[in-house]
């Protein structure tokens, strides 16, 4: 009985008073978990990709990337740039490499900003400005090229 009358002495939990809402959405109740709705199986789809790849693994390996042949015909510089990589003609793709070995080799890049090439007395001919974007460089040089 001891243990009766302190539950009868304990003085109910009071609620704190709602606060109001100021805004149109109704309060949120928290609800009950759901078991989240289960997905119907997607035999099929897995069905129709697995011969999909089959299919390519049954493909022969990929072929090795050939030149484009217009990049590797020799090509005769101007005097303005035979100055520079030599009368030789040579493909594009050499021709370029040559310009980037005398900008390195005479510190022709820019140093704050990499990308610009500052011209010497031979490239102003053929850039026909003190400076140059490595981007731009070989639309000019390709204007010497026949």
């Amino acid at each position: 009985m001891a243990t009766a009358k302190k539950a009868a002495k304990k003085p109910a939990a009071k609620k704190a008073p709602a606060k109001k809402k100021t805004g149109t959405r109704p309060p949120v109740k928290a609800a009950a978990k759901k078991a989240p709705a289960k997905k119907a199986p997607a035999k099929k789809a897995a069905a129709k990709k697995a011969p999909a790849k089959k299919a390519a693994a049954k493909k022969a390996p990929a072929k090795k990337r050939t030149p484009n042949a217009a990049f590797m015909k020799a090509m005769t510089p101007s005097a303005a740039l035979a100055a520079i990589i030599g009368d030789k003609p040579m493909p594009r793709t050499e021709v370029t490499k040559k310009i980037w070995e005398y900008i390195k080799k005479n510190k022709l890049q820019d140093a704050v900003n990499r990308r610009m090439i500052n011209a010497d007395a031979k490239l102003k001919e053929i850039f026909k400005k003190a400076q140059a974007s490595m981007f731009e460089m070989t639309k000019m040089i390709n204007a010497h090229l026949k």
